[in-house]
């Protein structure tokens, strides 16, 4: 079965500098490994006459989401900044979704959550796949056990039939074990977990 159509899209999320790169805030072991394939995969999707968009962490330079104001997580892709851009490998061939812009915890391309509230509010990328009346939505990017994760639950709960692409995502792996079980949560959630089908001639 061909994986792209016009009811279909691919989802890269947060392919940035501050997740990619060896030099960034939160950098993913692996994560500029996954670029090529993401790439390949992008070009599949554009061929086939499906849509491709992209999510960023967008945050500001202070949010409950950072450690230095109460959260978890170092400072990063704070907006307009280094680490928040994409990383320069990707070839960006959609429209992006920022999250996080106003504070939130953007782990999902579909809501964020207000870290002091718990209220989610949604972003545009929802609206962007229903007005091209998308039926599947296929996932890859950084983070295996955070926003990849996030992103393909949020992307089942809402009807779209979800593949996440194993050789196009990597994890964090904050506890030893964390991406293997975001990826079980993510079987069991109904997600389809494959490889991706493109070969470096494409």
């Amino acid at each position: 079965m061909q994986r792209y159509d016009p009811r279909t899209a691919l989802i890269v999320v947060d392919v940035q500098n501050d997740f990619a790169d060896p030099a960034g805030s939160l950098s993913v072991a692996g994560g500029a490994d996954t670029i090529p394939v993401v790439n390949r995969e992008a070009w599949a999707a554009i061929r086939a006459g499906a849509f491709v968009a992209y999510t960023q962490d967008w945050h500001p330079l202070h949010t409950p989401h950072f450690a230095q104001d109460g959260g978890i997580w170092p400072v990063h892709c704070v907006g307009d900044a280094w680490g928040s851009s994409f990383h320069p490998s990707l070839q960006v061939l959609g429209p992006s979704v920022h999250k996080g812009a106003n504070g939130e915890d953007g782990y999902s391309g579909f809501t964020m959550r207000d870290p002091v509230t718990g209220t989610e509010i949604p972003t545009e990328m929802d609206a962007l796949l229903h007005v091209r009346a998308i039926e599947r939505v296929v996932v890859c990017g950084l983070a295996t056990d955070y926003c990849v994760k996030a992103t393909a639950l949020d992307a089942i709960r809402l009807g779209y039939a979800t593949t996440v692409l194993l050789d196009a995502i990597a994890a964090v792996n904050l506890a030893a074990g964390d991406g293997d079980r975001a990826l079980a949560e993510l079987a069991a959630a109904g997600a389809s977990l494959e490889r991706s089908s493109v070969t470096e001639r494409g």
